[in-house]
């Protein structure tokens, strides 16, 4: 396994950094989606909260650092190449993919600040972005969980386009983010 992205295939970095993306996606959504399951005001409420601020916030910073490391190494290639409009499509879903990795955790971080809440990031006391201001805290908050909606379509048609790459194009797209390859 190379460190580094190849024109082969992904590099151990890059592909651990995309599958800790896919692991805390689903710890953010999860928890959200189950807050349900305990009482308001409850301390396993107020835990889930910090458990989703804690992921998506580490979402947030592996997102940027995934964004650097992009410039390192060779570009991979697929075999055989894709369309000319799968390529434009795989590119509009992936930037969409990043601004909501980006823009996901921005928003929760503005809204609780202008709900006059400072996160807590694993002790580190994170600086207050806005002041606080409970109509812009709603709307923040509705933009927060619009995007999250716009982000199960986007993770849908990332899916999707990685099952039609592997069961019908039978190309390598797949294989370059798995950890373990078939040689070729």
């Amino acid at each position: 396994m190379r460190w580094k992205n190849t024109t082969t295939g992904y590099g151990y970095v890059t592909i651990s950094l995309h599958w800790l993306s896919v692991i805390l996606v689903v710890v953010t959504y999860a928890i959200m989606n189950l807050k349900f399951l305990a009482a308001r005001g409850s301390i396993l409420r107020s835990n889930m909260a910090d458990w989703h601020y804690a992921a998506g916030l580490t979402l947030f910073f592996l997102t940027w650092l995934r964004l650097l490391l992009r410039g390192f190494g060779d570009t991979t290639t697929i075999t055989p190449p894709p369309t000319p409009l799968q390529r434009l499509l795989a590119k509009v879903v992936k930037i969409a993919l990043y601004g909501i990795l980006l823009g996901l955790p921005l928003l929760g971080w503005l809204t609780l600040n202008a709900n006059g809440n400072q996160i807590n990031y694993f002790g580190l006391s994170l600086p207050m972005l806005i002041g606080k201001n409970l109509a812009w805290a709603r709307d923040l908050k509705e933009l927060h969980e619009g995007l999250a909606t716009i982000g199960y379509v986007l993770i849908a048609l990332h899916t999707l386009a990685a099952l039609f790459h592997y069961y019908i194009q039978q190309d390598n797209t797949v294989q370059m983010m798995w950890f373990r390859r078939k040689k070729s």
